[in-house]
């Protein structure tokens, strides 16, 4: 049987008051019984349950993470990432969905200093001031995750969302598309939306198509499948010699197409559609998609073993760390036909 701090005192001739002490300030032992404690714990093999642990490094060797859509395909990866970091490290990962809900997150962070977790991945979402207000109040380490804030310093790792969306509209560019559409977040919050459009307008003035002429292409969804449907409705409805859809989300991509379809137009063949995540579904959707991938499961592992950096040491190599995002070609986009 596993030794207990019972066995270790009863071993040691100490009791468990004293061994507890040994573990958790040690220097208030006389050296003595700290030698016949210690000599106790390794004749025993004897090794601390996780909350004995937590008493003794202060720590509760947990982290937090902070999502605001747990449906949403693109945390999948995210998560694995980061259970694979935790696993490696020696953290229990915690998960709450805030369904994007401000007193939700905010009763969320009051639940992780309850349990006085180590550290929070704040995933997807704007750092407001009074999220980082209270952050800050219970001195919690945070690392921002697809997302990043301007106003605080917080570290964050992500993807350059500009630079992905410029790929992704200059290859429709290339295939000879100049009526680009695209399907965008309509979250007045979203931290992504507004660097990816920056990104489609940059490409589209880059290859020589005035940009300001396909403003009134540009819609935006909600979250889900069905919302992007129904905004690709509003889309052909108002612009239907549209040749090409630029979509912010794998999701909106299978929405658009699916809406196409629906009104018997042939996806490459009349309309072409790219999306961004490459999530799972991503090569099993028909017709499978060319979209832009994003490392989910290394910036899921990169933001643990970051904020485990920041836990250790108090600061991290770098604040503001970007990985390279790719262009995956499928089937969904073609040449003008």
């Amino acid at each position: 049987m596993k030794a207990t701090i019972r066995d270790v005192a009863k071993l040691a001739g100490v009791s468990i008051s004293t061994v507890s002490r040994v573990m958790n300030s040690p220097q208030s032992v006389v050296e003595s019984k700290r030698r016949k404690v210690l000599e106790a714990v390794e004749q025993l093999s004897y090794q601390p349950n996780s909350f004995a642990r937590g008493l003794i490094y202060r720590k509760s060797f947990t982290l937090g993470l902070l999502i605001p859509d747990i449906e949403n395909m693109y945390y999948a990866g995210i998560i694995r990432g980061m259970q694979e970091a935790c696993n490696k490290l020696g953290y229990s990962l915690m998960i709450c969905n805030t369904d994007r809900d401000s007193a939700r997150l905010l009763s969320y962070i009051d639940t992780f200093h309850e349990k006085q977790v180590d550290g929070i991945v704040f995933a997807s979402d704007r750092m407001s001031p009074e999220y980082y207000e209270k952050l800050s109040a219970y001195r919690i380490p945070v690392v921002m995750l697809s997302s990043h804030s301007d106003e605080f310093e917080i570290p964050s790792i992500e993807v350059d969302d500009e630079a992905a969306a410029y790929d992704a509209v200059k290859y429709l560019i290339g295939l000879g598309h100049q009526k680009i559409a695209m399907m965008g977040f309509n979250d007045v919050n979203s931290v992504s939306g507004p660097p990816r459009l920056k990104g489609y307008l940059r490409a589209l003035s880059d290859g020589g198509i005035d940009a300001a002429s396909l403003l009134g292409r540009v819609k935006h969804a909600a979250h889900y499948f069905e919302h992007a449907y129904e905004a690709a409705h509003e889309l052909f409805m108002e612009y239907p010699d549209t040749t090409a859809v630029f979509c912010v989300a794998d999701e909106f991509a299978m929405g658009t197409i699916s809406y196409l379809k629906d009104q018997g137009v042939s996806v490459p063949e009349q309309v072409s559609v790219i999306g961004f995540d490459n999530i799972r579904m991503a090569g099993i959707y028909i017709p499978k998609l060319t979209t832009i991938a994003q490392p989910t499961f290394e910036l899921g592992y990169r933001s643990a073993e970051k904020l485990h950096e920041l836990i250790t040491t108090g600061q991290t190599e770098s604040m503001r760390e970007k990985l390279l995002h790719k262009l995956i070609i499928r089937e969904s986009a073609g040449t003008v036909s």
